[in-house]
């Protein structure tokens, strides 16, 4: 009925000779979806971070609504993606594993061509849709996002990429190696102090960069810039030329993902952070939320800030031994189903619509952002496809909870449930329950003392298993 009401009132004002494009633009919101790569629950200042200063995307929450229970719906990368761009569990389509290094580019292995992403929804309903940065849901020309909905792509395929070209000037790199140039274990620095190499993990860094170019739609660029400083500059010229429209931006940073690369202006405002790893990964969460204030600040000089729906959350929790990337207080962290793997930052800001302010601490999912930019841009009835719900009962002050439900998460043998604010978790062995409103560390396990409860939880959970489908990989 609003879409019809829409065309007829459009109708009329042409009749009338009124131009509508302007008026369509704002009738319907912007949508901006910030995806930022391995940034732990406890880093930010917003909630509770206090080493790195991070007044951008504070100020971000502080105009919007910050969630104090978000989730994402696996504890990886890839997986994570294939549920926010789709609003499905990943598990529905076979999407449970991380196809990383050369698995991303073997045939067959991305993100089913059958799923239509919030990018195909969107631009059917006339947006301009765009993706800056990381796509890791598969690398072959099937998957490519131009195919996926996209109109325009600046970005890499796979799961990482260096932020400078070799031999990395102009950085400070911290990279994995299993053994050090001496033959020896723990760390080695290279004589100008710009390498430094460690053992701690027992394993090399990836290749990131091998057949994983730099791309502006499938052509390879030669980019200059430190990657975090192109996708802002990529980012901020998308929404300049697309101010007189609708327009979807997915602006997937690579930051604060490995290999861990520090600019000497970043590295120099931490220069009192003793520990060289803690230090470079300062750097790199200071010039994300710099390069984060650009984009805002781009939002604003292009007169389309409060017409944009902006959600910012991370793709999975923090790898902490990796990357120094806190997720206190939760317990685990990156690849885990405890909540240090899967409870991420998560704002959501859309000005003088969102209260500013708000903290909300219902669980939600990264599925129900998606299922709300679909009903804030009126892009059709597609809720019942989805498995993510809007959330503007709660963005608009209308609701202070959500109905009750359940989430659910599968890799593999690693099985979670929440149901209100209890969870259970399992790894291949007997479940363990929790009571995350009086445990949100995880650190007393309540099985034994409610049998019935468990047996109710895991119930729920065999059910929702049984509705997905085998991994099509591994």
């Amino acid at each position: 009925m609003k879409s019809s009401f829409r065309h007829l009132f459009a109708l009329l004002l042409s009749i009338l000779g009124v131009q509508t494009s302007s008026l369509a633009a704002e009738q319907r919101p912007n949508v901006v979806f910030i995806v930022v790569d391995d940034l732990g629950y406890g880093e930010l200042g917003c909630y509770g971070g206090k080493d790195i200063p991070t007044p951008h995307i504070d100020a971000l929450a502080a105009s919007g609504a910050r969630f104090t229970s978000g989730y994402v719906t696996a504890p990886f990368c890839a997986a994570s993606r294939a549920a926010l761009l789709t609003g499905r569990f990943q598990t529905r389509f076979g999407f449970e594993f991380n196809p990383i290094g050369a698995k991303n580019a073997s045939p067959g292995i991305g993100l089913p061509v059958a799923e239509k992403t919030l990018a195909d929804r969107l631009r059917n309903a006339g947006y301009a849709t765009g993706l800056v940065g990381k796509w890791h849901l598969g690398g072959t020309a099937e998957f490519h996002p131009q195919r996926r909905g996209f109109d325009e792509f600046f970005g890499f395929l796979h799961e990482g990429h260096y932020y400078v070209p070799p031999p990395w000037p102009g950085v400070t790199t911290w990279l994995r190696r299993k053994t050090l140039p001496d033959g020896g274990q723990g760390r080695w620095t290279s004589l100008d102090g710009r390498i430094v190499l460690s053992t701690h993990l027992g394993h090399n860094e990836p290749e990131y960069d091998t057949d994983n170019p730099l791309l502006r739609s499938s052509q390879p660029v030669d980019e200059k810039l430190n990657l975090t400083d192109a996708f802002t500059r990529e980012a901020c010229d998308f929404i300049g030329r697309h101010r007189a429209q609708p327009f979807f931006l997915y602006l997937a940073y690579n930051a604060v993902h490995s290999p861990m690369q520090a600019t000497d202006d970043y590295m120099k405002k931490f220069a009192h952070i003793e520990d060289i790893q803690r230090r470079i990964f300062a750097a790199m969460l200071a010039h994300l939320d710099d390069s984060m204030g650009k984009v805002l600040a781009q939002l604003r000089d292009s007169g389309v800030e409060e017409n944009t729906l902006v959600v910012f959350l991370s793709d999975n929790g923090g790898p902490t031994k990796e990357l120094t990337s806190s997720n206190a207080p939760l317990r685990g962290g990156k690849g885990e189903l405890w909540e240090g793997g899967i409870r991420v930052p998560f704002i959501v800001s859309w000005k003088n619509h969102v209260p500013a302010g708000r903290v909300i601490d219902a669980p939600v999912t990264s599925m129900d952002a998606t299922a709300t930019a679909l009903e804030f841009a009126d892009a059709g009835s597609v809720q019942t496809t989805l498995d993510g719900v809007s959330l503007m009962p709660l963005l608009t002050g209308n609701m202070t909870e959500m109905p009750e439900r359940t989430l659910f998460w599968r890799v593999g043998a690693k099985n979670a449930l929440r149901s209100g604010d209890w969870k259970v978790i399992r790894d291949g062995k007997q479940w363990q329950l929790y009571d995350l409103a009086h445990d949100i560390s995880e650190t007393t396990n309540l099985a034994n003392n409610e049998p019935a409860r468990v047996q109710q939880m895991s119930s729920l959970w065999d059910k929702w298993n049984a509705e997905q489908i085998e991994p099509l990989w591994r």
